[in-house]
């Protein structure tokens, strides 16, 4: 057993995880230390703050929620918490990878940056973690007390990062909030209010994939979102408006940005940083073949790299396929690269964002063609700017 891994137990066993919360995730921690240059950071900052910005705007919000449902394009009040930008650091400095509203690890990276010895590490990140929830709820509610959280996800004790349930529902308590950890099935309205048995719930951490709660397992959910019965977070209008991958296509339309108003200084900064990107429109066939090697392929509705395709791996199967569903095309750019252990590996580095202000950074190590927390000497990796 390394220094390390005893590290992450001692702090296992101080959140009450299971015995087997690393066993049972051998490739989850990373040793490896990954520098971010300051001016690198600096953009990155930037960059989301533009985004924010534009988000703002009535042109973009326009474009970003036609597609919604009509229930998902009324503004909820609150602005979703854990948003994570994505970013592969290049020569040409960081480009964005896409945004995501219902981002995993930030608790992981706390504990790993108190494994690797960064000062106050965890207070840190338990402030700005609570403080990230409690805003939430008095920005739309400054005179009632937040007294539950439900945390939901399918069937949580399975999934990947249940772990992680854990350190919130311990955070949760430790500043006096109730906290049950549930499947969506154990959700019910009543006295409009959801309960999960005899347990009104206030706020409902969402750690749900369905981003758009259209599953007819989640449609408790949805009538509560619906009728304002529940605070939700994050929620379908934070995932139409920022994580929609048809969004990048939005975020690198030059005319779009234009009507959205913002400066030219803000529009080269995004030009800069956002690979151009377009929705595959089968009346394009041919020249979208012809031109497929230097395009990554992403369905829009996707989540942790499923049904990704790189260009230049791609059959002409695999390519009607793609033309037949909902797919977006964004220009390549591979990943930054590090050694581990004498073998290379590739670097995604993650900024976890509330209400456009970064939290902190953290990296996610790995081999193959996504992030995966399954590589030998990968998994999630302390970010240091130097």
């Amino acid at each position: 057993m390394t220094p390390l891994t005893q590290k992450f137990l001692t702090l296992g066993n101080a959140y009450h995880l299971p015995g087997n919360w690393l066993t049972d995730r051998p490739h989850l921690f990373s040793s490896t230390i990954v520098d971010l240059p300051k001016h690198q950071a600096d953009i990155i900052t930037t960059t989301i703050h533009n985004i924010q910005q534009v988000a703002a705007t009535p042109a973009f919000q326009t474009a970003a929620l036609s597609i919604a449902p009509a229930f998902a394009q009324k503004t909820p009040g609150n602005s979703g918490v854990l948003f994570g930008y994505d970013f592969h650091l290049t020569p040409d400095g960081p480009k964005l990878i896409e945004i995501n509203t219902n981002a995993a690890g930030a608790f992981l990276i706390a504990l790993l940056e108190q494994a690797q010895g960064i000062p106050n590490a965890l207070k840190n990140w338990h402030t700005r973690l609570m403080q990230m929830f409690l805003n939430e709820w008095r920005n739309k509610y400054p005179d009632k007390p937040l007294t539950s959280i439900a945390i939901i996800d399918s069937n949580p004790e399975a999934q990947y990062f249940y772990p992680e349930f854990l350190l919130f529902q311990a955070l949760f308590h430790a500043n006096n909030i109730a906290c049950v950890i549930a499947d969506p099935s154990e959700l019910v309205l009543k006295n409009k209010k959801i309960h999960i048995e005899n347990t009104p719930i206030d706020l409902v951490y969402n750690r749900l994939t369905d981003f758009e709660l259209l599953q007819p397992a989640h449609a408790v959910l949805q009538q509560a979102y619906m009728n304002d019965q529940v605070m939700i977070t994050p929620n379908p209008y934070n995932y139409f408006l920022y994580a929609h991958k048809r969004n990048l296509t939005l975020l690198s339309d030059q005319d779009l940005l234009q009507r959205c108003g913002i400066s030219e200084k803000m529009i080269q900064e995004l030009n800069a940083v956002v690979p151009a990107a377009y929705i595959v429109d089968p009346a394009h066939a041919e020249k979208i073949w012809e031109t497929r090697k230097q395009f990554f392929f992403k369905p829009v509705s996707g989540y942790a790299g499923k049904g990704v395709y790189r260009g230049q791996n791609m059959t002409r199967r695999v390519f009607d396929e793609i033309l037949a569903g909902n797919y977006m095309a964004q220009a390549l750019v591979p990943p930054s690269e590090i050694e581990v252990d004498g073998e290379r590996r590739k670097v995604d580095l993650r900024a976890y964002v509330y209400a456009g202000e970064i939290l902190g950074f953290g990296a996610r190590i790995y081999q193959g063609q996504t992030t995966n927390l399954r590589t030998p000497g990968g998994g999630f990796a302390v970010v240091r700017i130097t």
